[in-house]
């Protein structure tokens, strides 16, 4: 019998010593010369992120919208003084300087935008979740390649530093094929009472989880997901209305992955990520979501990369860079809406399966369950 390592299986012969980790392309990119006018419409909270991002790779916001102008105005005084504010939508698609629009108001509210600004021959980054109906969604894309313009999705989770190595590491077939991904997320969600995110049943799922679906999306491209089953609960001594306690198994054939939400945990945070893969396996662990550390595990040895950034703000340079750079290369972009139709139909299924304690097929929900 071959001697094996009592705490992990492993062959006395596996290598465990330290190896310099390759320099990959993990940070965002910029158009090498291509800077376009920006139109940014939905000033809430999260488009502090947006714009402290884009001032920072010096991309040019000439318009700002809201329907709460005063939003608006004080995001231009805060962050571009020089760009005009409106309270209609329909001004920034109609000005034929802009070139982009960044459509950050609420799902039910952008479908509408995203017609309208493919219609006038805008590039469109689109926030996530993208639609709220995987054939609505579709529609858009087919719209979107008969125009000719490129539209994406802000799924910044992608740039986020520590998931967007891996993801390139898996590029690069550091990891060979993809087995199984395992994602846990431990913090405290409570921060929502009183607001108007205590009326969302699915949050944690849907608004919150649409990053995690996307990434396991991403980590397993070119894999069909055959089911999913999924559970949601509320936690022992939560305060607000939503459960804050879900989890989800994705089925894969020869594959794997899972999705464990805590969001009631008062002391001790934890965000971790492992991926394992037919030549090495990622694991990144940290006390949340801009902390973390990465190890990467080959016959070769261990390699643990210095990452640069956080994924705030840095991931909204990500999905605003891939955009830019994908139509000056005139090619689709990494974060394209096609592709995240595929993030969208596994959500869209978690939930199913949540609501109804049963497995449940990825594509065959349409729609996000009420």
């Amino acid at each position: 019998m071959p001697e094996t390592n009592d705490s992990y299986g492993l062959s006395a012969g596996s290598s465990r010593k330290e190896i310099q980790a390759l320099p990959l392309p993990y940070e965002p990119r910029d158009p090498k010369t291509w800077r376009p006018r920006i139109g940014l419409v939905g000033c809430g909270g999260i488009s502090v992120q947006h714009l402290r991002a884009y001032t920072a790779a010096g991309y040019d916001v000439a318009a700002l919208c809201d329907r709460a102008e005063e939003k608006a105005r004080s995001m231009r005084d805060r962050f571009y003084p020089s760009a005009e504010v409106y309270n209609d939508w329909r001004k920034i698609i109609a000005r034929g300087d802009i070139e982009v629009v960044d459509l950050a108001a609420h799902p039910e509210q952008r479908v509408d935008m995203i017609g309208a600004a493919i219609d006038a021959g805008k590039h469109v980054l689109s926030q996530k979740p993208f639609v709220t109906d995987l054939d609505i969604g579709l529609r858009l894309v087919e719209k979107a390649e008969k125009k000719g313009v490129c539209l994406a999705v802000n799924q910044n989770g992608r740039w986020a530093p520590h998931w967007s190595w891996i993801r390139q590491a898996i590029a690069e077939n550091l990891l060979g094929e993809v087995t199984s991904v395992h994602l846990a997320v431990n913090w405290d969600h409570n921060w929502i009472a009183g607001s108007a995110f205590e009326e969302v049943r699915f949050l944690i799922l849907y608004d919150f989880g649409i990053h995690w679906f996307d990434i396991v999306s991403r980590f397993m491209r070119g894999r069909k997901p055959l089911r999913v089953s999924a559970s949601l609960a509320a936690a022992t001594g939560q305060k607000v209305r939503p459960p804050l306690l879900s989890q989800a198994i994705v089925e894969y054939e020869s594959g794997q992955a899972s999705l464990f939400f805590d969001a009631n945990t008062r002391f001790g945070e934890q965000d971790s990520t492992y991926v394992a893969g037919t030549l090495g396996s990622a694991r990144s662990t940290g006390p949340d979501l801009n902390t973390q550390e990465v190890t990467l595990a080959t016959a070769q040895g261990l390699a643990r990369p210095t990452l640069r950034g956080a994924w705030f703000p840095d991931g909204f340079h990500g999905t605003m860079g891939e955009l830019l750079c994908a139509v000056e290369e005139k090619r689709e972009p990494e974060n394209g809406a096609r592709e995240n139709l595929e993030s969208l139909a596994l959500c869209f299924a978690v939930l199913e399966s949540a609501a109804r304690h049963a497995p449940v097929a990825p594509w065959s929900v349409r729609k996000m369950p009420a």
